[in-house]
Formats: structure tokens, C-alpha cells, sequence
């Protein structure tokens, strides 16, 4: 159980050098301001999937083509991490566009909106803070 934080670590890693390398290193036009959220190692570290997002990719077909383009480059990714560690193998990368980023902001609306409906039901001039209800 020694190991037990062994794959958080990798994954830290590779979030930090990912981003980097996409930054600094990715050519493809398709690719603008790419952000690295989140990257999950499975527990043999065979393989890492990555979650990513961009200002950019405002439609699903720019994202779709953004993923498109990352997982192409998924071997040059791999080889490039290689470089950067000491490990014995480097996970295989897969890339994946991170909906969250998009859901977050639905999902607060419709969380105020519900709100707005609840307090309309119940009486708009109550403030809550009578100690009744």
C-alpha cells in the first residue's frame, strides 16, 4: 500500500507537463488556448486519461476537433513525457474534452432559477429570516 498515492502523483505530473508541452511545443493552428483540468492514471499506470478544455472550442464541432487533433498527437505527448521522467513506461494518453466547464454555469442557472420559482411559490417578500417556514 506504499504505492497507494503513486498513480495521484503520476497524474500530477502529467497535468503539469502536458500543459507545458502543449503550450509551448503544439504547431497545429486547431489548437489555441488549451487548459489541462484534470488527468486520471489507472492503478498499473498503463494509461491516463486526460481532460481538457479550451475558450476556443466554443461549439461541439470545435471541440470535437480539438480532441481530434490532441489524440492524434497522443504518441508525440507520450514520447515527450518519456523524456521527462524516470519511470519505466509512460502511460498511454486519452484525451477528452471536459464538459464540466460548459455544465458548471448551466447547472448554477437552473439551480438560481429554481430558486427564483421556490421563493415566488412561498411568498416573494419573505426574506427566510423570521424563524418560520
Amino acid at each position: 500500500m506504499a504505492d497507494s498515492g503513486r498513480d495521484l502523483r503520476v497524474a500530477d505530473f502529467i497535468r503539469d507537463e502536458l500543459a507545458s508541452i502543449i503550450s509551448r511545443e503544439m504547431r497545429d493552428p486547431r489548437v489555441g488556448l488549451v487548459n489541462v483540468n484534470e488527468v486520471k492514471v489507472s492503478r498499473d499506470l498503463s494509461y491516463a486519461d486526460v481532460y481538457v478544455s479550451s475558450l476556443d472550442a466554443d461549439t461541439a464541432e470545435s471541440r470535437q476537433t480539438l480532441i481530434e487533433v490532441l489524440n492524434g498527437a497522443a504518441g508525440f505527448f507520450r514520447s515527450e513525457l518519456a523524456k521527462r521522467h524516470r519511470m519505466r513506461t509512460t502511460p498511454r494518453l486519452r484525451i477528452h474534452y471536459d464538459e464540466l466547464m460548459e455544465e458548471g454555469p448551466r447547472l448554477e442557472a437552473l439551480i438560481e432559477k429554481a430558486v427564483a420559482s421556490d421563493r415566488r411559490q412561498h411568498g416573494e417578500g419573505d426574506d427566510g429570516g423570521d424563524g418560520h417556514g
